[in-house]
């Protein structure tokens, strides 16, 4: 990977430089932030760095009040906060492979860097902290700059790209114990604690806190708790779920089930157009056209399995009947982070597409590039509160309301991949992981 951080490095360098010169700045800095204590407390929440500073230095995610600074030539400036602390593991020196593209100084004062800032020229600092008493010459979270910088953010690197399909790898083992766990009848808590001893990742490392739903409550999109009790028996367990590598992400979501074919055929029957909608997803093709093309599949899907019992042509009656059981967005960018930034920002300037209103919850409005990272991740869920409203509408005469009934319990379905866009179509990091863990 050094050849390929080498590249990286070079690549945000000479990006950077030319926004700085586009926009009058001398240098750009960036903090890696910090965490406040809990009120009345005095513990803090788990440390999540900059995404911006991460961008910089994959290697240390875990260094709060630490600065990455870039001038107009030389090396990047790495200063990283080390106190004089007996209660904690303070950083030492790193002597590591990527640090011969740093001038790296080790610090114990908070504000010894900040007292500098007077005599570095026309800053621009990115931040997620406020920081007081800051001098006229920084400008901090200045618009214009990162809209630029978000901007290119969208397109991965050789060596995103592979930290990212780490990341898969490693998640696909957490997949695979999960699996495993439903096939033993173990909790949600228990499953969630073989995913993570499978991944040898703590959950303060994950990318977001796992959603792992027995029965029902996988028709909960973003189910945030972690049962103890043995639910009377397992029906199915959808698993989203990541992992990290060097600060990029891997974010998977699969169902299984067990107990009835009819559920059996609509994970079955969304597999094969989920994989369809992956095959179509090229340079050049927009995400809103692939999101509308799933809820075509998703009609295709209902009517064909019997939920739906009539073919209909009026395209906005389709579309209110599937939005009920897949309503969320097809996908979105993921990088440093899960839902990467820039997933509406259409050029260097900021401008926003916003999501159509028939899809409101879609994250991604932009045409796919080469080098983009995307989730595709359709679904099809029973969730009651959706579908009561559509019982008062003129549509519910085409559902077959018994045979929902019946997959209730089950709760629903989700599938997602994460696919580099590549000059001649995708690669796919999770079938490709789950390929060399014998899972589909």
């Amino acid at each position: 990977m050094l050849s390929l951080f080498d590249s990286h490095l070079t690549n945000m360098l000479q990006r950077t430089r030319r926004i700085l010169e586009q926009f009058e700045f001398d240098s750009l800095l960036v903090y890696s932030g910090h965490t406040e204590n809990h009120f009345l407390d005095d513990y803090a929440p788990a440390f999540k760095a900059n995404p911006h500073f991460v961008q910089w230095m994959p290697f240390l995610t875990d260094h709060p009040k630490s600065w990455v600074r870039i001038t107009k030539e030389g090396k990047p400036k790495l200063f990283i906060y080390s106190p004089d602390d007996f209660w904690h593991v303070t950083p030492s020196q790193p002597d590591a492979f990527w640090c011969e593209h740093y001038d790296i100084t080790l610090f114990a004062d908070a504000n010894v860097l900040l007292n500098q800032l007077p005599s570095m020229g026309r800053t621009a600092l990115i931040s997620g902290n406020h920081l007081d008493a800051l001098p006229s010459n920084v400008s901090v979270n200045a618009a214009d700059l990162l809209a630029a910088i978000h901007h290119d953010r969208a397109t991965k690197s050789e060596f995103e790209q592979g930290c990212i399909r780490e990341a898969n790898r490693i998640a696909a083992l957490g997949h695979q114990a999960a699996q495993l766990g439903f096939s033993q009848g173990l909790s949600e808590f228990e499953i969630h604690q073989m995913y993570l001893g499978a991944t040898q990742q703590l959950e303060m490392a994950l990318p977001y806190n796992n959603i792992i739903g027995l029965n029902e409550h996988a028709a909960v999109l973003h189910y945030q708790h972690k049962e103890t009790a043995l639910p009377g028996n397992h029906r199915s367990m959808l698993v989203d779920a990541g992992a990290t590598h060097w600060g990029y992400v891997a974010d998977i979501t699969r169902t299984t089930s067990q107990g009835d074919q009819a559920f059996a055929a609509l994970i079955e029957e969304l597999d094969r157009a989920q994989l369809e909608i992956v095959a179509s997803a090229k340079v050049g093709t927009s995400f809103v056209a692939l999101h509308e093309q799933m809820h075509a599949k998703l009609f295709d899907i209902l009517l064909l399995s019997g939920v739906i019992t009539t073919e209909l042509q009026n395209e906005a009656e389709r579309l209110a009947l599937t939005r009920t059981f897949f309503p969320h967005g097809l996908g979105h960018l993921l990088g440093i982070q899960v839902h990467d930034i820039g997933g509406w920002q259409h050029d260097a300037r900021g401008a926003i597409v916003e999501p159509p209103e028939a899809h409101p919850f879609l994250r991604l409005t932009r045409t796919l590039e080469e080098g983009m990272v995307v989730t595709i991740e359709p679904g099809l869920y029973f969730i009651p509160s959706l579908l009561a409203p559509l019982k008062d509408t003129a549509l519910h005469q085409h559902v077959n309301w018994s045979l929902v009934e019946h997959l209730l319990p089950w709760g629903g379905i989700r599938i997602e991949d994460n696919i580099c866009v590549k000059a001649n179509g995708a690669e796919n990091y999770t079938r490709d992981a789950f390929a060399a863990s014998a899972l589909r």
